[in-house]
C-alpha cells in the first residue's frame, strides 16, 4: 500500500460478494495507482469478507460494522478510516471506467476553490436502455438545486449527481457527512448541503467515466416508495432549495413516488407542497398530471423510448450530451 495514497476509495457493501469484486476490481485498474480501498462491510457478513479475502492486492482495506446501519452511516465511517486527502465513493454494484480518478483529479486541479466536489458524467443502464447521465453540464450562476431538480422533458431532467460519480476532500466529507436515514436522495441531500459550505463548488468531468448498473430484478434503494419519509426529509430540508427547485423536486420526484398509492388526498398534498412553498412552472404541473395518470411501466417504456432517440441522434452526428 502507498505510505500516503492520494485517493481512498470507499465503498459500502453488505451481502452482495460478487457485485463488490466487480467494483473493487476496476478501481484497482485505475490508471492512477496512488489509492487505497476501504471497503465498509455494513454488519455482520462472513460469505462477503471470505470473498474479499480473495483479492490479493495490499491497497485494501476491510472495515466490518459490528451492526447494519445503511449505506449512508457506511460511507461515513470508511471516510474516517481514509487516508487520502481526497475520497471517491463507488456504490457496490457499479463500475469505473479506468481514467476515472485520473480525469476527476487533473479537473481538481483547476477549480478555484479550496474544497471542490468533482463529480463525472455516467452511462446509465437498465435491462431495457442505454443513455448518459447528466444531460448537460451546469450553467455558469445557475442555482445548484435547480440544475439538479429541474427538468425540461416530461421524462427526464438535464442535470443529475449520483453516488459513485462524487470525488471529494476527505475533510469536506468529515464536515458534511451522508445523513443516516435519508432513504432516497442521499446523493441530492449531501450535495446541496456541501455546496453550501465556504469555499465549495461543483465541477464536472464531461465524460461518461462510471457504469451505473440498474438491475430493476435486484433489490435496491431507488425501487422503493417511501413517499411520506421523503416528504418529511423535503420539508426539513426547505433551505436548501430556491423555491423553483423544490416544486419541480416535489412534482418529479417525490409525485412519482406518491402516485403508487392512487390516493386523492396524497395528489392533493403533494401539490399543495409544491405550490405553497414552491413555484411549480409549466413542465412541473404537465409533469406531475402524467406520473399520475400513466402507469409506471408504461412511463418507463416512454421515457426509454425518447432517451433512446435523443442518444441515438448524438452518437450520428457526433455531439456531446451537453
Amino acid at each position: 500500500m502507498p505510505s500516503t495514497p492520494d485517493v481512498s476509495v470507499v465503498i459500502p457493501t453488505r451481502n452482495r460478494p460478487a457485485l463488490v469484486l466487480r467494483a473493487i476490481r476496476t478501481v484497482l485498474a485505475q490508471t492512477h495507482r496512488a489509492l487505497e480501498v476501504v471497503v465498509v462491510v455494513d454488519g455482520p457478513d462472513d460469505t462477503t469478507l471470505e470473498a474479499l479475502h480473495t483479492l490479493d492486492d495490499d491497497r485494501i482495506r476491510v472495515v466490518q460494522l459490528p451492526a447494519k446501519g445503511g449505506a449512508p452511516n457506511a460511507r461515513n465511517q470508511g471516510v474516517l478510516a481514509a487516508r487520502g486527502a481526497w475520497v471517491a465513493l463507488l456504490d457496490d454494484d457499479d463500475e469505473w471506467l479506468c481514467t476515472k480518478l485520473e480525469a476527476q483529479l487533473a479537473v481538481a486541479a483547476t477549480a478555484t476553490s479550496l474544497t471542490p466536489i468533482v463529480a463525472t458524467r455516467l452511462i446509465n443502464r437498465t435491462p431495457r436502455a442505454e443513455s448518459t447521465l447528466p444531460r448537460r453540464l451546469p450553467k455558469a450562476g445557475e442555482p445548484i438545486s435547480e440544475y439538479l431538480t429541474v427538468r425540461s422533458g416530461l421524462f427526464y431532467g438535464d442535470g443529475f449527481i449520483q453516488t459513485s460519480t462524487i470525488m471529494a476532500p476527505t475533510a469536506l466529507l468529515r464536515r458534511v457527512p451522508f445523513r443516516p436515514g435519508v432513504c432516497r436522495a442521499q446523493e441530492l441531500d449531501w450535495t446541496l448541503r456541501a455546496v453550501q459550505q465556504e469555499d465549495t463548488e461543483l465541477l464536472f468531468v464531461p465524460e461518461p467515466l462510471v457504469l451505473w448498473h440498474q438491475d430493476e430484478d435486484r433489490d435496491r434503494i431507488t425501487l422503493t416508495n417511501p413517499w411520506a419519509e421523503v416528504l418529511a426529509w423535503l420539508r426539513a430540508s426547505r433551505d436548501l432549495f430556491t423555491r423553483r427547485a423544490y416544486a419541480a423536486f416535489a412534482m418529479s420526484v417525490l409525485g412519482s413516488m406518491a402516485a403508487t398509492t392512487r390516493s386523492p388526498a396524497v395528489f392533493r398534498e403533494v401539490l399543495s407542497e409544491a405550490y405553497r412553498h414552491g413555484r411549480p412552472g409549466a413542465i412541473d404541473y404537465l409533469t406531475y398530471l402524467q406520473i399520475w395518470a400513466l402507469p409506471p411501466a408504461v412511463r418507463a417504456k416512454l421515457r426509454d423510448r425518447v432517451l433512446g432517440r435523443r442518444g441515438d441522434r448524438r452518437k450520428a452526428v457526433g455531439v456531446d450530451a451537453g
